[in-house]
């Protein structure tokens, strides 16, 4: 046999082994905020896996399983409320209602156990280091805006795949969410016949060719409109200064004012901070207004009906807007609803009823009330993990919540979502029903409040809204940005430092 016929025979052969192992994974992007995902390890593996988990999906349901969790990992997930840790050795019912799991430790036996037990519940599992037990693979994700790119070497060189991805974040530029926008608007109006797709395609294309002029014009357009509405503006301006009598406007305005509350600030404050908690931590509003309100002096009765007559408004949109976006667990709602609006009331009645005869006695009672939450506060800020729990007391629970945030001004969220969200109930349907459950727990209470002592608490109201508004924006901007630990830490801190004042002040 010459030369060439061997090289001939061991290219075959080589062709051959290649045809052999054949490339047959099929590429799928998973709605991972729709699915429940389970990770086994909480070492450096696992961090590897979450934090490739908290690139692609940021608002996946995953739950993190290992007796050692690393304070990364921690620290990664901790305003990612879709996530949950429980730290102790997996156990077989962890893969109940899962539909996928990342296996993520040194333990190659318990591995290829958990695979047996996923194989039988019909769940797919990545594990790591070992590609011949995976049903998928983790790729090597490229993000540019609404386009993915997802790459993987079968299993074969993890290196490469990183390197193709440092080379497509390189070259791919960040304007392509532009041009998909822009392919977008072809394809939608690309319909009828050949000869009409042409007319439209050449139509578009002049479009997208002098968008450039337009821009300049529409830049035109606004500084002539911006120079009208300055020039109307000093003429209304002339107007108001010259005809308007203003120096008795101002001299009403400030009789007025006179006649207000001497502790209408106190007030505003006490919007103002209830609104800026709140806002910044999705809860707080009515324990921070009423331990603020507490020291100005004002029954306890009018405090808890003022801040739920303002804080109605607030929660009916917070309410509606979980409800839009799909937050609401229906069953939780109901089983949180009734129990909770009827708590709501006997807290207003009775607060009614004891207000006026022992308001004195009332404001320590719930100055140690609002101490309470402010501990639990900074006892939350510590908690790092959550471990599941079952709980069946929901109507208790909800009773007992509304019951307190009406008769003590606040306390529904800290009570109620601390306590589920403690015992493993999801973040995102915890917050979103108790949130809606909210409006009903507030609008019963203002009703009640309302219909027996009407709205002689007028200027607290104001207050209250004034206050809320100037916080709002403050609010929004700080919304994510503030670590939960900080952000329960000060509220706790804030708290105890003004319940401690009142009872300091009434003793």
């Amino acid at each position: 046999m010459n030369l060439v016929t061997q090289t001939k025979q061991n290219i075959s052969l080589m062709e051959t082994e290649v045809i052999s192992q054949k490339n047959n994974l099929y590429p799928v992007f998973l709605k991972l905020d729709e699915l429940n995902a389970l990770v086994v390890g909480g070492g450096n593996v696992g961090l590897e896996k979450v934090n490739a988990l908290l690139f692609s999906s940021p608002d996946a349901n995953v739950t993190i399983v290992a007796p050692a969790i690393r304070n990364e990992l921690k620290d990664a997930i901790r305003n990612h409320t879709t996530y949950t840790i429980i730290e102790r050795e997996f156990e077989d019912h962890d893969l109940h209602g899962k539909d996928i799991a990342i296996l993520a430790t040194d333990n190659k036996e318990l591995h290829r156990y958990i695979k047996q037990q996923a194989r039988k519940n019909g769940i797919l599992c990545n594990v790591a280091d070992t590609p011949e037990l995976c049903d998928f693979y983790l790729s090597s994700v490229v993000k540019k805006g609404n386009l993915k790119i997802a790459i993987s070497t079968n299993g074969k060189s993890p290196t490469i795949a990183k390197r193709l991805k440092e080379t497509f974040n390189q070259v791919l530029p960040n304007e392509l969410d532009q041009v998909l926008d822009n392919m977008q608007l072809i394809r939608n109006n690309l319909n009828g016949s050949f000869a009409q797709k042409v007319k439209k395609l050449n139509s578009i294309s002049k479009v997208l060719v002098e968008s450039d002029s337009l821009k300049k014009e529409k830049r035109i357009q606004k500084i002539a409109t911006y120079s009208i509405v300055s020039f109307a503006l000093m003429l209304v301006g002339h107007f108001i200064f010259s005809y308007v009598p203003l120096r008795q406007m101002a001299d009403s305005s400030v009789a007025w004012y006179l006649t207000l509350n001497d502790n209408f600030h106190w007030m505003l404050l006490a919007g103002f901070l209830a609104q800026l908690v709140d806002g910044a931590l999705g809860m707080g509003y009515g324990v921070t207004s009423a331990t603020v309100l507490l020291s100005t002096g004002i029954s306890p009765v009018a405090i808890s009906g003022s801040i739920h007559t303002a804080e109605t408004f607030a929660a009916g949109v917070s309410g509606y807007s979980h409800y839009k976006f799909g937050n609401v667990n229906k069953k939780l709602f109901k089983a949180l609803v009734v129990p909770g609006v009827i708590g709501a009331v006997i807290g207003a009645i009775l607060l009614v009823q004891l207000g006026d005869k022992y308001g004195n006695h009332l404001r320590p009672v719930i100055a140690l009330y609002t101490l309470f939450l402010g501990i639990k506060f900074i006892l939350n800020a510590f908690r790092s993990t959550i471990v599941a729990k079952k709980f069946k007391h929901y109507s208790l629970l909800a009773t007992i919540g509304g019951f307190f945030d009406s008769f003590g001004g606040g306390g529904w969220g800290p009570i109620v979502t601390s306590t589920l969200i403690n015992n493993g109930r999801n973040h995102k349907y915890v917050i979103g029903s108790v949130s809606l459950t909210e409006f009903f727990i507030t609008m019963a209470s203002a009703f009640t409040f309302f219909t027996m002592i009407g709205t002689t608490h007028w200027q607290v109201i104001f207050a209250l809204m004034v206050g809320g508004t100037i916080a709002a924006p403050i609010a929004a901007k700080l919304a994510g940005k503030i670590p939960k630990k900080t952000a329960y830490l000060l509220l706790g801190i804030l708290v105890i430092f003004w319940s401690i004042r009142i009872i300091i002040k009434v003793f």
